[in-house]
């Protein structure tokens, strides 16, 4: 095996305190999952035409693979060689930053994790857990203002092109402070992009149609496919720190980055592509399903069960 690929397999960083956070938070979600499950054979939606019954979409499997899904990828994002290598290859940052933005958050959010993980508190922890919810509540009301779509979808791009800028991507890979510190806005600021694009519980901004959600997705494109592009078809390389590490794989720095810039370009502008059709398609998939719980109380009792994505 070539030595650099056997350095690259070995390379793992194992962070325990995260490590440790994802496995509980994994854990908190299993559990609530598993006691909505339960208590879902008593709330069927009626019998359809065919004189089929079907269940409330929220402890289903697919829900509990996809959340446990984003977790490994954030564990392989942070902790796997791809977070040791991304110092050495801007492509290999590319792949960490595709997974962090483009595809860990959806997974998290068709999980529909809000339900799940207040169902796995005890039962003493689930009204305070999501009393600052209730309509009116002041807390409610300035997350509200704060995740706005449209104020959410201007910092992500803003967080895009500030972060990309040769001083300050320089500045992460130089200091691992700043390197958190540039993962955790970028994933912040994807989970609520997806929030609004997947339409997951809480709904504290309302409802949007199939196809606002859809063109919603498709909103942070264009940010996305202009800085591949400008990556793509630069004469020099914009990060002087790759000039300066030993160069693996025989890239050179301005080679390393046109790679990096197909990669953000193509496979990170397909996700939203991909995520708009898939709405589309839900739209026309359940457009006779109706819900038997209020979703405005969804946070009530029983009705935690309404399920947070159609």
């Amino acid at each position: 095996m070539d030595s650099i690929l056997s350095a690259f397999l070995r390379s793992w960083e194992i962070r325990p305190l995260m490590l440790l956070f994802l496995v509980g938070m994994g854990s908190l979600y299993s559990w609530g999952w598993w006691q909505l499950r339960q208590r879902s054979a008593a709330h069927r939606l009626p019998r359809r035409g065919d004189g089929l019954r079907r269940s409330i979409p929220l402890a289903v499997w697919w829900r509990l693979a996809a959340y446990w899904s984003g977790l490994f990828l954030i564990v392989l994002a942070l902790m796997s060689p791809i977070d040791v290598f991304a110092s050495q290859l801007f492509l290999i940052h590319m792949i960490q930053h595709l997974l962090l933005v483009m595809v860990v958050p959806p997974l998290l959010w068709v999980a529909n994790p809000m339900p799940c993980l207040v169902w796995g508190l005890p039962p003493a922890m689930r009204g305070p857990a999501t009393g600052w919810l209730i309509k009116g509540q002041a807390g409610r009301e300035y997350l509200r203002w704060v995740t706005s779509p449209g104020l959410v979808l201007l910092s992500l791009i803003m967080l895009y092109w500030i972060w990309h800028d040769p001083m300050m991507y320089d500045a992460a890979l130089r200091r691992p402070w700043v390197h958190d510190l540039e993962h955790l806005t970028f994933f912040g600021g994807a989970m609520l992009f997806w929030w609004h694009v997947t339409g997951a519980a809480p709904h504290i901004h309302g409802r949007f149609s199939h196809l606002v959600r859809a063109a919603y997705a498709i909103g942070f494109f264009p940010a996305n496919m202009l800085t591949g592009m400008a990556l793509v078809f630069a004469n020099e390389p914009f990060y002087s720190y790759y000039t300066t590490v030993p160069r693996i794989w025989g890239l050179s720095p301005l080679q390393d980055q046109r790679w990096g810039g197909i990669i953000m370009w193509v496979p990170g502008s397909m996700m939203m592509v991909l995520a708009g059709l898939i709405i589309i398609y839900r739209r026309f998939q359940i457009e006779d399903q109706q819900y038997p719980i209020g979703e405005k109380e969804w946070n009530k009792g029983d009705s935690m069960l309404a399920p947070g994505m159609d």
